[in-house]
């Protein structure tokens, strides 16, 4: 199939990657000269334009910083450029009225559109053992799954368009969250005088486990591998946990949800990314407590 990939960053490199070693024939456009060339590297051809790239695609896939940015690529670029009857999915992680609004006009155009947000970080993404969360009708979710699944290990239809990204929101606030408390429980184990990696054996079989501790443990040297043994460099970045916790935020004070500990996380994080450490993997927010 011919693909066009758009937007070749930490995580959209290693997706299109993975669409060119499945089979498929890439067209890949970034803003970054060093993107395209990393992307040809791995057997895209690299475009200047986003017009271009989506020229005679049969699907196009997306992965972009945010709503306003996804808006505008399809409305301008996409839009009236790619053929008829293409396949369009959205995998950036963006709020959900936008996904709705922009799915709607793909549909008054003739094409359908999928919003299919990810779980797995940078490492996932390379791997390609994401985890797609997808909106959408029945029928564009049996033509997009081949396609997630050479991307990804788990490809799940969350429901209508929009529902992908409800289901990303919620479930990054959960890890927001839990990674919090779970770096307080590290953080306050330790002032107890308990060896780190004893109270990890006995909470991590225990009602304490959670994600956040048996696989994305933020102590260095303790459970699996994590970016927390390479200086917290790598994995999920703080800037962008940020980002998803406003977004569920705004969905909370859009349908009357009270959010008080997805509120309170946000600004642990929003306090820790303004110290300078945005582009830090989330889990190094440990460092600030202990």
């Amino acid at each position: 199939m011919i693909i066009a990939f758009i937007g070749l960053g930490n995580m959209g490199g290693g997706m299109a990657a993975n669409l060119v070693k499945a089979g498929h024939t890439v067209r890949a456009f970034d803003l970054s000269e060093a993107a395209l060339e990393r992307a040809a590297a791995h057997g895209c051809t690299p475009f200047t334009a986003a017009r271009e790239a989506v020229a005679g695609a049969e699907a196009v896939v997306s992965m972009l910083p945010n709503g306003a940015i996804v808006r505008a690529v399809y409305t301008a670029d996409v839009f009236g450029q790619v053929p008829a009857g293409a396949l369009l999915l959205d995998c950036s992680t963006i709020d959900v009225a936008t996904a709705r609004e922009v799915a709607e006009a793909a549909a008054a155009q003739g094409y359908t559109m999928l919003d299919a947000p990810v779980s797995g970080g940078i490492g996932g993404a390379n791997a390609g053992t994401l985890t797609f969360m997808v909106g959408g009708t029945d029928d564009g979710f049996v033509r997009a799954e081949p396609i997630l699944k050479a991307m990804g290990k788990a490809v799940i239809h969350a429901g209508a368009p929009g529902a992908g990204q409800a289901a990303k929101i919620c479930n990054n606030m959960i890890l927001g969250g839990t990674m919090i408390v779970t770096c307080e429980a590290f953080a306050l184990a330790e002032k107890l005088g308990l060896d780190l990696q004893t109270f990890y054996d006995i909470s991590s079989v225990s009602s304490g486990q959670s994600w956040s501790m048996t696989s994305y443990c933020p102590v260095p040297g303790v459970g699996p591998q994590s970016p927390a043994d390479n200086g917290y460099q790598g994995g999920f970045a703080a800037g962008l946990m940020l980002k998803d916790l406003r977004l569920a935020l705004e969905a909370g004070a859009a349908t009357g949800v009270p959010l008080a500990i997805g509120g309170r996380a946000a600004e642990l994080f929003a306090a820790f990314a303004e110290q300078g450490h945005g582009n830090t993997d989330f889990s190094g927010i440990i460092e600030t407590m202990r």
